[in-house]
C-alpha cells in the first residue's frame, strides 16, 4: 500500500484542481417528455425471439441509494411465485421469462432521470397476445401502486438480508475491476458507503 500510495502521488499530484463542484444536470427535467416516447415500437430482431419491453422514465433516484426503491419494485415485479405476473403469464403459455429493474448507473440512472424497464420474453402464442400481456403488467404495477409499501417491510427486510449475504460471501473479483468500481462509487455515494453503497440496502422509507 505504501508503494501504491507513492505512485499515485507521483502520477496524479500534478493534476490541477479547478475547485469546481461535480456537474449536475438535474435542472434538465422530463428528458423523455416527447411524443416519440409515448409510443409502441416494433423492432424486427436478428434471431428468432419475441420480447416485450416496457420502459418508464422516472425522476432521478440516485439520491435514494440507501433505500433503493427501484430495486424493491423490481423484486416485486420479478417475483415468480403464486400470484405473480410471471406465474400468471406462464400458466397462459404467453411468457418464458420476466425481468424488471434498473442498472443504477450510467444511462439508466443519473442526475436527470432514472429508467425503469420491464422485459417479458414471449412465446409464439404470447406474441399474438402481446397487448394482453402489456395490460397484465400495467394492472400489476397499478395494484402495487394502490396497495402501497406500508405492509411490505417484511419483503424489504428479506431483500436486505439476501443482499447482505451476497455481499459478505461474494467471490473475490479482479483487483483492477474492483478498483474501477470503487472509483465510480466515490462519485456517487457518501464516504462511509464507498464499499457498500451499490449493493446493500440501509433504510426502509415507504414514502420513497
Amino acid at each position: 500500500l505504501d508503494t501504491l500510495e507513492k505512485w499515485v502521488k507521483e502520477i496524479f499530484s500534478q493534476i490541477p484542481n479547478n475547485g469546481l463542484p461535480k456537474p449536475s444536470f438535474g435542472h434538465l427535467t422530463q428528458p423523455f417528455d416527447t411524443p416519440e416516447f409515448h409510443k409502441l415500437y416494433r423492432v424486427v430482431p436478428i434471431r428468432k425471439v419475441h420480447s416485450l419491453n416496457i420502459t418508464w422514465a422516472l425522476p432521478p433516484q440516485a439520491q435514494y441509494y440507501r433505500v433503493k426503491p427501484l430495486h424493491y419494485i423490481s423484486w416485486l415485479v420479478g417475483h415468480e411465485g403464486k400470484g405473480s405476473v410471471h406465474s400468471f403469464l406462464r400458466k397462459k403459455f404467453w411468457a418464458l421469462a420476466l425481468y424488471g429493474g434498473n442498472g443504477e448507473t450510467g444511462f439508466e440512472q443519473n442526475s436527470t432521470y432514472s429508467i425503469f424497464s420491464i422485459s417479458v420474453t414471449l412465446t409464439d402464442e404470447g406474441y399474438k397476445h402481446f397487448y394482453e400481456v402489456a395490460h397484465v403488467v400495467f394492472q400489476y404495477v397499478k395494484m402495487l401502486q394502490k396497495r402501497g409499501p406500508d405492509k411490505r417491510q417484511v419483503i424489504w427486510e428479506e431483500i436486505q438480508k439476501i443482499e447482505a449475504n451476497e455481499f459478505h460471501y461474494q467471490e473475490q473479483t479482479d483487483p483492477v475491476d474492483y478498483v474501477e468500481s470503487l472509483c465510480e462509487n466515490m462519485q456517487l455515494f457518501q464516504k462511509e458507503d464507498f464499499l457498500t453503497g451499490d449493493q446493500l440496502l440501509f433504510e426502509y422509507k415507504p414514502e420513497v
